[in-house]
């Protein structure tokens, strides 16, 4: 009986050993995957920040994400692209669609986010706060708000340029971004605000950073002498808007209304007989903005003595944006003849 209940507890000991020995394999298997899942995942971050960090360029084919997401640009990367990302198609600066928008120039968009990246990186601010933390805190719409900065020469007039995107969304990189980067190359000093949807928000958001940019003129080095407002579609009835009540009646400072507003592709028929000196052009085919109505609206400004300039083109539909390669390429040119005619 003594010898069966040794060999028992000899048995018994035995499975415990043999037991803990799987075990303890079994937990270095584990380790072992989970180290290497570790090192696996470390490396492909550390991929991720080279690419994010290298020096080279962005290209048609740089991801849409690499550049939202690239470093340099902080939380404002988001705001490059539209926030609401179904209004955007395409996975590369390449690809990119907007809705509602036509004739998209993908060198352009190259050209805008590498301006923004190469002048971040140099330590230029490019992007401006246009609310306070606690206004963002108690409106957390107004996160998503703010002024992208093109700088011309110091002491230059500056503009404001207004995307469209139908009050929904706001399509910069066609709309804005490359209006603001074309008259920062003439010397003049562009702003592009990212505003929030809505009509009147929009305009409360533009009236502010009209305000902003008065407030801060010295920092900024611009002239706020005959300032101008750009925009297409949408944003141009918020230059429309702003430019016949002035920024005070949206809720910013008691400001001059500005020397010129230049509007694309709007059917904005609104206006006052103290309307500043107007420029507009529109493609024929353009299926949201008739050009008509554009015609007919300058034409009552123009009976009223206020200075005028019109422009429709053949074969173009709506969003056409500078319309590099199209009938209307170069127009921009002329808008920018017309402001100076006012300074």
């Amino acid at each position: 009986m003594k010898k069966i209940i040794i060999a028992t507890c000899v048995l018994c000991l035995f499975l415990c050993l043999a037991g803990c020995g799987a075990g303890q394999e079994s937990e270095d298997n584990g380790n072992a995957e989970t180290s290497e899942n570790i090192r696996q995942e470390t490396e492909g971050e550390s991929s991720v920040r080279e690419n994010q960090n290298t020096d080279e360029p962005y290209t048609a084919d740089t991801k849409i994400s690499e550049v939202t997401g690239d470093p340099v640009f902080g939380e404002y990367g988001r705001l490059i692209f539209p926030v609401d990302t179904g209004y955007y198609s395409g996975d590369t600066l390449g690809d990119l669609r907007l809705t509602w928008y036509n004739n998209i120039d993908p060198n352009k968009t190259v050209e805008i986010a590498n301006y923004l990246r190469d002048h971040a990186r140099a330590g230029d601010t490019v992007f401006y706060d246009i609310y306070t933390e606690e206004e963002k805190a108690e409106d957390p719409e107004k996160e998503d708000t703010g002024l992208f900065f093109f700088k011309g020469d110091p002491g230059a007039q500056f503009a404001v340029c207004n995307a469209g995107g139908g009050f929904a969304y706001v399509g910069a990189m066609q709309d804005s971004f490359p209006h603001a980067l074309e008259l920062s190359k003439m010397g003049y000093n562009a702003f592009a605000l990212i505003y929030r949807p809505g009509a009147q928000t929009a305009c409360e958001d533009l009236a502010r950073a009209i305000s902003f940019i008065f407030e801060h003129a010295e920092e900024l080095e611009v002239d706020t002498d005959c300032y101008s407002l750009w925009g297409g579609s949408a944003g141009g009835r918020m230059a429309a808007w702003l430019g016949s009540y002035g920024p005070a009646a949206f809720g910013g400072d008691d400001l001059p209304r500005p020397g010129a507003v230049i509007m694309q592709y709007t059917g904005h028929s609104d206006y006052t007989e103290n309307d500043p000196p107007t420029y507009a052009c529109v493609g024929e085919n353009d299926g949201i903005a008739n050009w008509r109505t554009m015609e007919a609206r300058l034409e009552r400004l123009r009976a009223l003595g206020i200075p005028t300039e019109f422009h429709h083109y053949p074969g173009l539909r709506h969003g056409f944006g500078l319309g590099t390669g199209t009938a209307a390429e170069g127009w921009i040119d002329d808008a920018v003849a017309f402001w100076e005619a006012q300074m």
